[in-house]
């Protein structure tokens, strides 16, 4: 059986995409800050009949990651997958406004988090010659979002950060993409003002939020083996606000 890793799996879309990498019949390894959470998602998941495991998780500190990455490995044997979901926006704030704490602290999570889990497990996937990363970033990545300057500034480092890791591993067997979703109806919202939440749905031409449940189809495909010959893409999920 395949073992995935999901940062950011207690609730929200990485919950969503545990549940339906689960169905899918990998292994998941529910990795969040929040273990309370990510136990009873685990838990869910296991009377469900899938297979999941929750270990704690600061994505934005590398000891943590490489301990989780230790204890997912002595747990079921190898990650085939890893989705850097794991996330925050931080308080909507115009930029002379942002603090250094702020802005380090959005970019240490949502960037730096990145690269750490990266970085952990790509030794095992090059050693196997097989893997598929998948990156959640944000429409906000492509264009900017007012007042989140740094959440904005993340996740186009994402972008950047996928596109250069695919050609990086091209020849590898590992699959690397991201997915940037416009606004998902989650927990993520409560962070950002509802003047914030109107900007961003008017821009999506369907009119509505999206479900955590269509991110998850889409990353169980960019998981799955029928995923040979895309890589370093980068997959729009915003209801058609951005198709480039």
């Amino acid at each position: 059986m395949k073992t995935a890793i999901i940062t950011g799996a207690a609730q929200g879309i990485g919950r969503a995409i545990a549940r339906r990498l689960a169905h899918d019949g990998f292994s998941v390894a529910i990795a969040d800050q929040d273990e309370a959470r990510a136990a009873e998602t685990a838990h869910e998941i296991e009377v469900g009949g899938g297979t999941a495991f929750s270990v704690a998780l600061d994505v934005s500190d590398s000891s943590s990651v490489n301990r989780m990455t230790s204890a997912v490995l002595a747990r079921f044997g190898s990650v085939e997958a890893l989705i850097n979901n794991a996330g925050i926006a931080g308080p909507p704030t115009p930029v002379q406004e942002c603090s250094e704490e702020n802005w380090r602290r959005v970019l240490a999570v949502d960037l730096d988090g990145v690269f750490f889990c990266c970085k952990a497990v790509l030794p095992g996937m090059l050693a196997r010659g097989s893997g598929r990363i998948v990156n959640i970033a944000s429409i906000a990545g492509k264009e900017g979002n007012p007042s989140m300057a740094a959440y904005s500034a993340a996740k186009a480092g994402v972008i950047g950060f996928t596109k250069a890791l695919g050609k990086e591993v091209a020849t590898s067997g590992i699959y690397v993409n991201c997915v940037t979703p416009a606004v998902i109806a989650t927990d993520i919202l409560k962070q950002v003002t509802e003047e914030t939440i109107r900007y961003m749905t008017s821009k999506i031409p369907m009119g509505r939020i999206g479900q955590p449940e269509e991110v998850a189809a889409l990353v169980s495909w960019l998981c799955s083996d029928e995923c040979t010959f895309s890589t370093g893409a980068i997959f729009d999920l915003s209801g058609g606000r951005a198709t480039y």
